[in-house]
């Protein structure tokens, strides 16, 4: 039996972070992995393939180029899933190797293999070749992430019903795809396949979609969405998924029916947490199987801990990278500040949404009197010199104080330029920040300055 002060069992970005942490501790750290190669559903299924995929298609379709030379406009008019995964298997092949470059420098032991618990200090691993290796742990973190739903009922068959995980093993482009589901995920990869013109259907039982971002920012996404020809069918509830004279055909309740080349189920996720016998190590899980923690990713059995997707909401991959990284510190007695007030959102949907701080509807809910500064991404000259004819950044301030709420941004390069206002946000910073401030020339940053200015007329009426 191999002992070791820290046990991380899952190497996406809350396993990665955690491992590391405590072996810069001088710990001695494994790290369990179940795949052949280390990452995750973070490298392997989730956010790096879906965001690899979006730059191939807006580089390869065009996208970027046609506010400057025509809707018409195409970089390779014969686009081929071959030419997205391509980009993908070497993007993944090289976060592969820098993984494993800095699990190696760090001294992390790597162990392939699932792993089960036999007690709250120990655990069986059992490799893809069926040999096991017994561990016994200190301290633990449970990282495994989460996988998508397969409710009774929908016909899977991974090449023309499929869920997220499988969408990139489509044979070809489809002509029309439905997509079920308006979350994150869904919301999505409806974006990236309708800016390589797919006819593109989305469904939702709710009104409103993606509720934890500004409304008006979504209610802009929206309009742009439909201008390009994507049906949202919002409110409506899915009666059921059948196969049709070669075409995929889903039924609402509504009674409408919608036929497709493919459809993709994107209606929820659970926690990878099943096999872990979790009930011999007294840790216990919800109906999703999600972990519960406390405000220091602690489960109910103090030395075992829990982070990333698998704890739920937000369920990011920064979010997750800083959550493992916490945890480490915690189970070491290195307590840190943790500024979760100020954790940026991003969408990586064509185009981007990012968001820091709170929302107007937040804001009105609360009773906090507030004011909005907003500028148009065409507004500034890098809009002009990149084409863009839409986009937005909103800043929302206190009018007691001027300080900076929140900051909501739709458009190309969103989750980077968030980053400011996150900076700003954190510091306590006001609006005369923006005000005084002195932005590189042309730059989209200089929006801030727009919105800043706007705000402050509106505060000097």
């Amino acid at each position: 039996m191999q002992h070791f002060d820290f046990v991380v069992i899952g190497s996406g970005p809350a396993g990665q972070r955690a491992a590391i942490q405590a072996a810069k501790f001088g710990k001695k750290v494994a790290i369990i992995e179940r795949r052949e190669t280390v990452g995750g559903v973070c490298l392997h299924t989730g956010t790096i393939p879906s965001k690899t995929l979006r730059e191939a298609v807006l580089y390869l379709s065009g996208w970027e180029q046609r506010g400057l030379y025509g809707q018409d406009y195409r970089l390779k008019a014969d686009l081929t899933i071959d030419d997205l995964k391509r980009r993908l298997a070497i993007t993944i092949s090289r976060e592969v190797e820098v993984i494993n470059h800095q699990l190696t420098r760090n001294g992390v032991t790597v162990i392939q293999g699932a792993a089960n618990f036999t007690d709250a200090h120990h655990l069986i691993v059992t490799s893809n070749q069926g040999k096991t290796l017994a561990l016994h742990a200190d301290y633990l973190l449970i990282a495994t992430g989460t996988h998508p739903v397969r409710p009774e009922g929908i016909p899977f068959d991974n090449s023309t019903v499929l869920d997220s995980d499988d969408i990139l093993n489509v044979a070809r482009l489809p002509r029309s795809m439905t997509v079920v589901g308006a979350g994150v995920i869904g919301i999505e990869y409806a974006a990236i396949f309708s800016a390589m013109d797919i006819e593109v259907t989305v469904i939702d039982g709710r009104d409103a979609i993606l509720g934890f971002l500004d409304r008006e920012i979504v209610d802009e996404f929206v309009h742009q969405m439909r201008e390009r020809g994507v049906v949202m069918r919002l409110g409506e509830e899915l009666a059921g998924i059948s196969h049709d004279n070669g075409q995929v055909s889903t039924a609402l309740k509504s009674g409408k029916r919608i036929s497709s080349d493919i459809v993709l189920f994107a209606a929820g996720r659970t926690g990878s947490t099943n096999t872990l016998q979790l009930d011999k190590a007294g840790v216990p899980c919800d109906q999703r199987h999600l972990i519960k923690v406390n405000e220091n990713f602690q489960t109910e059995v103090p030395h075992i801990y829990a982070a990333g997707d698998v704890i739920g909401f937000p369920s990011l991959a920064s979010t997750s990278m800083e959550q493992g990284r916490l945890a480490a510190c915690h189970a070491f007695g290195h307590p840190i500040v943790s500024r979760s007030e100020s954790l940026p959102f991003g969408v990586y949907a064509v185009p981007e949404m990012s968001m820091v701080g709170i929302t107007e509807q937040e804001l009105t809910k609360k009773g906090i009197p507030y004011e909005t500064g907003v500028a148009r991404l065409r507004e500034t000259a890098r809009g002009q010199i990149m084409g863009l004819d839409q986009g937005m950044l909103k800043i929302l301030v206190s009018l007691d104080d001027r300080r900076l709420l929140g900051v909501h941004i739709l458009g190309e390069g969103a989750t980077e330029l968030i980053h400011i206002g996150q900076a700003v946000l954190s510091l306590g910073g006001t609006l005369d920040y923006f005000l005084t401030t002195v932005f590189n020339y042309p730059t989209l940053a200089e929006a801030y300055k727009v919105a800043a200015l706007d705000a402050w007329n509106r505060l000097e009426k």
